[in-house]
């Protein structure tokens, strides 16, 4: 008869990764005896600084429909004003717009990295999750396996008492 596995054996084969001894030991332990799941989003919260939510905020703003609306409005509010409606001796920016070119360099060169900020935070906390669910996944295979087990060993029990009481005829065939 075949051996069965234990549960480090499992966690051992289904991990085939290499790791520290110590850290390997740490994840068996915490696989097996402790409840792993846990709330990405309040820990990725609860060290959160304030430069951080309003990288966050900006990022929610400058990516909506909403903005972009509101600033193709604006641009084409710009070009009507300096081009027809000021005079070139009161335009505040006559055409070719240079005044309006420097807004949109600078306005891009500090929305790219306040947005890839908030995007190296969101991918962080994307890993988290993915961990987070590798562990509660592997754990709940245990688990399974484990009552898996116990369900055979419950069968294998139940044909033994059949077969007692067969043989003892308390039980017809």
């Amino acid at each position: 008869m075949e051996k069965r596995k234990t549960k480090k054996e499992i966690v051992r084969m289904l991990l085939n990764a290499d790791l520290a001894e110590k850290d390997e030991e740490e994840l068996l332990d915490l696989l097996i005896d402790q409840p792993i799941s846990i709330d990405v989003d309040k820990q990725e919260e609860a060290k959160m600084t304030r430069g951080d939510r309003v990288a966050d905020k900006i990022s929610e703003v400058a990516g909506s429909w909403t903005f972009i609306i509101l600033f193709i409005l604006f641009l084409i509010g710009w070009i009507i004003l300096n081009a027809f409606v000021l005079t070139k001796e009161n335009s505040l920016d006559p055409y070719p717009f240079i005044l309006l070119n420097l807004v949109l360099s600078c306005l891009a060169s500090l929305q790219a990295p306040i947005i890839m900020m908030s995007q190296n935070r969101q991918a962080e906390k994307d890993s988290l999750r993915n961990q987070n669910d590798y562990r509660t996944d592997l754990k709940s295979e245990l688990i399974l396996e484990e009552l898996h087990d116990q369900m055979n060993d419950i069968a294998k029990k139940q044909k033994m008492i059949i077969k007692l009481l067969k043989e003892n005829g308390d039980i017809d065939e």
